[in-house]
């Protein structure tokens, strides 16, 4: 249960797709040896520096993922999210990211435009404000900040 004082904040919904869990074991050369706990860890930094409360999940399932985002309706300011396969296969989950109504911000550890030609389609990018990758997960940093920004601007 979120505090009073972080109530208050805004709600920046940072979500994680499939293989996430994997971070700091799966191709380190790629995705660098941090884990999805040193993601969070920073989220958490990041989001005390900006006077906003997260809510940081992961989960391997695309219905799951899609549920998640669906509840971000009416109780969110704004999503970040790190779809990971389901960026380039889930037309569900950008039909749920265009049914909340909500900023996003898309975000991706590796710079997938340097990788196969698969992954250079995103789906979830058709309804992102932003996308920032090839940065490692300092990007979260910067996709919380951007988040920050568009829900301050926003009122």
């Amino acid at each position: 249960m979120l505090s009073a004082d972080l109530m208050k904040r805004p709600l920046i919904a940072v979500l994680n797709g499939p293989n996430l869990n994997m971070l700091g074991l799966r191709q380190p050369d790629v995705y660098g040896h941090a884990t999805l706990d040193d993601v969070e860890q920073i989220c958490i930094q990041a989001a005390e520096r900006l006077d906003v409360a997260i809510d940081f999940r992961q989960t391997n399932g695309e219905g799951e993922l899609v549920s998640w985002v669906q509840e971000c309706r009416g109780r969110a300011n704004g999503i970040v999210i790190n779809p990971a396969a389901y960026t380039h296969t889930s037309i569900a989950l950008l039909d749920a990211l265009y049914a909340v109504e909500l900023p996003v911000i898309e975000i991706h550890i590796s710079n997938i435009h340097r990788r196969e030609e698969f992954r250079h389609h995103s789906y979830v990018s058709q309804v992102a404000r932003g996308v920032i990758c090839g940065l490692g997960v300092r990007g979260y940093a910067h996709a919380l900040q951007a988040m920050a920004d568009i829900i301050e601007d926003e009122g």
